[in-house]
């Protein structure tokens, strides 16, 4: 039998939340990854107004991932908020980028990714800890979820956070290859 590869991530426990919160923190992780070496130009670059920048999509899959555990799950108050980036850097207080006016997306501006990074961790922080605590029975639960409609959380979490998020990260990947860096070692 092949040796399987020492990889992040492998020889977690099969249950579902470990699995979910061990890829969400992947996915959170290369958030950071996506940012690491970047110009503020760089991480604000639409192309001339014609795609969103890095820092666009990172910020809208970190927001997605903060809104809904904490505030769509729990009407807990997102980490965004807790910590106050928005008044920090100047973008909406509530926001996440769904269904967005293109035009408003590209005029967005982000701090410098370090500082921009800090919200990355504290999401990463906070959200992989709690997905990891959750029950079988609480990801089975259905709940209201604009968009989409009533949904149980276990797909919120697979289609919004996991499948939805890395789409904008592979994104961001292919933006980071046309400035000359590594992209994200999907």
């Amino acid at each position: 039998m092949p040796d399987i590869p020492n990889l992040p991530g492998m020889g977690n426990p099969p249950d579902t939340p470990t699995q979910l919160s061990v890829v969400v923190g992947r996915v959170l992780q290369y958030a950071l990854r996506a940012t690491d070496g970047l110009t503020v130009e760089q991480l604000c670059d639409t192309r001339g107004g014609i795609t969103n920048s890095i820092g666009w999509d990172v910020w809208h899959v970190v927001r997605t991932i903060d809104n809904i555990i904490h505030f769509v799950f729990e009407r807990e108050q997102p980490v965004w908020l807790q910590h106050a980036f928005h008044e920090r850097w100047n973008l909406p207080r509530v926001d996440q980028g769904t269904g967005q006016d293109p035009r408003d997306a590209y005029a967005m501006r982000f701090p410098p990714p370090s500082e921009f990074d800090e919200y990355t961790r504290a999401v990463e922080a906070a959200v992989v800890p709690r997905i990891a605590a959750m029950s079988e029975a609480y990801l089975r639960e259905v709940q209201v979820i604009r968009p989409w409609g009533p949904v149980p959380r276990i797909e919120a979490i697979l289609h919004g956070l996991i499948g939805h998020g890395n789409g904008h990260l592979g994104r961001a990947s292919y933006a980071r290859t046309l400035f000359g860096l590594p992209g994200l070692p999907y």
